[in-house]
């Protein structure tokens, strides 16, 4: 005879990046843009990829919309930053190296960033306008704020 063990529910919890922190980390990488003379797009999303935070700067290019975003989106999946850190991760595996393009959304530019809070991923950040270094210096200004 089959017996099925069923065990109470266990409550579930999962650490997810606030509204107040999204749009404190979008107002903290426009202010670290202008600062350097950039026009940029932020975006914040939960751990999830849902997008919580977004603003374009006046005079930020049309595709730094969508690659912000992606950056973000990107580096919550994943938990880890794009660019260089990336790149490092699939360099020396051809079928990654070759294939990570043909994942949905993917993009190796830095200048986005897991957020995590005590070890915990809960969001990420993604930021596009300048070149991808400076995309860096903004998502590093935002994330001094955790």
């Amino acid at each position: 005879m089959f017996s099925l063990n069923l065990h109470p529910m266990k409550k579930f919890e999962k650490a997810s990046v606030s509204i107040e922190l999204a749009m404190d980390m979008a107002k903290e990488a426009m202010r670290k843009a202008s600062e350097i003379g950039l026009k940029i797009s932020v975006s914040i999303v939960d751990e999830s990829g849902v997008e919580k935070a977004f603003a374009r700067m006046d005079g930020a290019p049309l595709i730094s919309v969508e690659t912000a975003r992606k950056k973000a989106v990107l580096a919550a999946g994943f938990g880890i930053p794009t660019g260089n850190a990336w790149y490092n991760f699939i360099k020396d595996d051809p079928i990654l190296m070759n294939g990570a393009d043909q994942l949905p959304g993917f993009i190796l530019l830095g200048g986005g960033s897991p957020i995590s809070i005590d070890g915990q991923l809960c969001g990420a950040i993604g930021v596009s306008g300048g070149h991808y270094s400076q995309d860096e210096t903004c998502v590093a200004a935002a994330l001094q704020l955790i």
